[in-house]
């Protein structure tokens, strides 16, 4: 038995290549909240890790708000009864939530040597139906060894993301709050059938504050 034909859209190659432009994004409205038009270096004379509006794409905030530490809840590793379950993540064992702290006008988290973290963004992102986006690593922080990770932020998402964040160095490494921590490339496509709103995603309307794993 042969199997049934599929309709295919028509493909329109316009629709691919670069990411947008400064332009594009511009005219999204309520794509990014709250919306900064150009890139930030300096902030009442004091330099900051830049965010905001480039060329071909957005550079988005670490919110203070809320930012852990993932542990082993018995400090070594059993196994398999210790091992951390994503489809039954134990949040109270598994993170340890790490202090904000506010020195000469700064303020930061600590990672610990060889550490892997969550935060969350500042801003709130409401995306499209069309347009998709990535998240990329700022150059300052991976130069120290620190890298950030973001999962693909699909159309019809909304709400502030949650970061991954891993110190790979062999030194406490400072994550500075209210300034970049990664960089946003926006895609737009053909219109999806059905975009992460409709289908009721389990991430959808995160609010400012880490979302923790589950199924």
């Amino acid at each position: 038995m042969s199997a049934p034909m599929v309709e295919l859209l028509p493909f329109d190659v316009s629709q691919m290549g670069a990411p947008l432009s400064d332009q594009i994004l511009q005219s999204i409205p309520d794509l990014i909240t709250p919306f900064t038009n150009s890139i930030v270096r300096e902030v009442d004379g004091k330099k900051v890790f830049s965010y905001g509006l480039g060329s071909y794409g957005y550079d988005i905030r670490l919110s203070a708000s809320s930012f852990y530490q993932l542990v082993h809840p018995s400090g070594e590793f059993t196994y398999p009864e210790l091992a951390v379950d994503p489809k039954r993540f134990d949040s109270r064992l598994a993170l340890k939530e790490l202090e904000l702290i506010v020195s000469n006008d700064d303020q930061y988290f600590l990672m610990p040597p060889h550490s892997y973290c969550l935060g969350v963004a500042e801003e709130k992102l409401q995306m499209p139906k069309d347009i998709t986006a990535l998240g990329f690593c700022k150059s300052s922080y991976t130069r120290v060894g620190v890298s950030t990770f973001i999962t693909p932020i699909e159309s019809g998402w909304a709400g502030h993301l949650t970061i991954g964040i891993g110190n790979m160095s062999p030194a406490p490494v400072r994550v500075y709050a209210n300034e970049g921590i990664a960089q946003l490339l926006f895609f737009r496509g053909n219109l999806c059938k059905t975009s992460y709103e409709e289908r009721q995603g389990k991430y959808q309307n995160q609010t400012k504050e880490v979302t923790f794993a589950k199924v």
